[in-house]
């Protein structure tokens, strides 16, 4: 693969994350603790610390919320120029922290909110995509209901008209799908027949496809792959990653890149201590594609990704913003204070 040159534009929501502190339940809580983030804006930040060159497409509430949410993007390096504004509220979503046996557990609040309601002709796609190397969005767009859907597709096929290739991560969120009357199958696949990138394990492709997977690791998935790559001519690659998790502060993690002539699997890490599981999905997005631009192959892009989805495991908040010699020194096993 040959590097590729030009910013990468993400399209999605900004959401604010209202957090109750010391892993408190919401009834215990009288304060709660705020970050900027959503799924495609940590994708933009983890790539800019990564020293790419990042814009956000979305829109954002004309008040002292969405200038928050905007001064948070241009702090984490990432590109505000195409960033609107409107009256409206912003999108919220709320995070009880778990312990012990019990799970986090995340309550959105985003009815309604400014870029919810947006119609793709308040966003200038071309502009964004002019000279761009990637376009990265999610299946949250479209999840938000029939607006949401007309605002990915609008963007997909701005994509396609400039001849910029696509990452989309599957991100399914099933509370979102529920809330309204969805075909998520249909608009899920709909969308990715544009990419080029899928972030999205053997689960995403057989809801994609309405058919089970057999086998078990690593064969399970190939053959999720191949499949996919059968039903979507445009698709060169597939990421995805595995969890098992041992306990609230202890998961072992590994991650996988499929091509079509090639794959890479890496071996499970141990992450304790983990201070923030929020977030670690679009880490993995970020370290995949990476190497991606760099022209690196499938193992470049399986090591990057994982390396920096367990990174972000160490950093609070929704954005993992560690750097490009922070990933290139990680090591599995930690280490001492690096002077």
């Amino acid at each position: 693969m040959s590097q590729r040159s030009g910013h990468v534009v993400c399209f999605g929501e900004v959401l604010l994350r209202l957090a109750t502190p010391g892993r408190r339940l919401m009834a215990q809580s009288e304060s709660l603790d705020l970050v900027v983030g959503g799924a495609e804006a940590n994708v933009a930040a983890g790539l800019a610390a990564l020293g790419h060159r990042t814009a956000m497409l979305t829109r954002l509430p004309a008040s002292p919320l969405g200038d928050k949410a905007r001064a948070a993007l241009g702090a984490a390096g990432v590109d505000t120029r195409h960033v609107g504004r409107a009256m409206g509220r912003m999108g919220l979503y709320f995070l009880e922290s778990g312990a012990g046996l019990r799970p986090s557990a995340i309550t959105y609040d985003r009815a309604g909110s400014v870029f919810a309601l947006s119609d793709p002709e308040h966003f200038d796609f071309a502009a964004a995509l002019d000279g761009a190397a990637l376009l990265h969005l999610s299946g949250i767009t479209p999840a938000l209901g029939p607006g949401g859907v007309a605002l990915a597709q609008a963007a997909v096929a701005a994509a396609d008209a400039a001849g910029v290739p696509i990452c989309f991560d599957g991100n399914y969120r099933a509370l979102l799908w529920e809330a309204w009357d969805s075909d998520p199958r249909a608009i899920l696949t709909g969308l990715v027949q544009s990419a080029s990138v899928m972030i999205g394990n053997h689960r995403d492709i057989a809801l994609l496809l309405g058919k089970p997977f057999s086998g078990d690791g690593a064969e399970r998935r190939r053959e999720a792959a191949q499949a996919a790559f059968a039903a979507f001519p445009r698709l060169q690659w597939i990421a995805s990653t595995a969890r098992h998790i041992a306990g609230p502060d202890h998961h072992r993690l590994a991650a996988r890149v499929d091509g079509r002539e090639t794959a890479h699997q890496t071996a499970e890490v141990d992450v304790t201590g983990i201070v923030d599981r929020i977030g670690t999905g679009d880490a993995f997005a970020a370290g995949v594609l990476h190497p991606w631009l760099e022209g690196q192959d499938a193992a470049a892009m399986a090591q990057a990704g994982l390396a920096y989805a367990a990174l972000k495991h160490s950093q609070p908040g929704d954005m993992c913003t560690i750097g490009k010699s922070e990933l290139e020194a990680f090591s599995a096993s930690g280490g001492d204070v690096r002077r």
